[in-house]
């Protein structure tokens, strides 16, 4: 068991990821590749101490860590550029969250197109039945197929 001064210098994995800026499913992704050192609980959850926070937060340009703080509440809303060519324009019809992933379905005219991302990202996006959103679609591979 950790000692209390020893737990109050070790954050959880959503309080690290909130400080660095970073989308809690990007956190953990480091975690299990090994680019960042925890501490394990006995209910076995990731701990990351603060001198490690503060490790990310310096590491040099060019690294994964992103040091830029997050967009204020006025720039939300504002998309200057994205190199997807495929956007759809479209109403959302459902949102429905279970664990890490949400299954968002945005009616695009007569269309129904049903994408699966994170609930964190939802969370952000504060998406919710009968908002506008953009679907932006980055494929390398394209099926076709034939209606019968």
């Amino acid at each position: 068991m950790l000692s209390k001064t020893a737990q109050s210098r070790l954050l959880t994995v959503r309080a690290a990821a909130d400080r660095l800026g970073v989308a809690y499913s990007t956190l953990k992704q480091w975690i299990y590749d090994g680019s960042v050192r925890t501490t394990r609980t006995n209910g076995g959850h990731h701990r990351i101490a603060e001198s490690e926070v503060l490790r990310l937060q310096m590491a040099p340009a060019g690294r994964a860590v992103s040091r830029a703080p997050k967009p204020s509440p006025a720039a939300h809303g504002v998309l200057v550029a994205l190199s997807g060519r495929n956007q759809l324009r479209g109403i959302v019809d459902e949102v429905r969250s279970d664990g890490l992933l949400s299954q968002v379905r945005l009616r695009i005219g007569d269309q129904v197109l049903t994408a699966v991302i994170t609930r964190d990202a939802v969370n952000e996006l504060k998406l919710k039945k009968g908002d506008e959103a953009v679907a932006i679609i980055k494929s390398t591979e394209v099926m076709i197929g034939r209606l019968r």
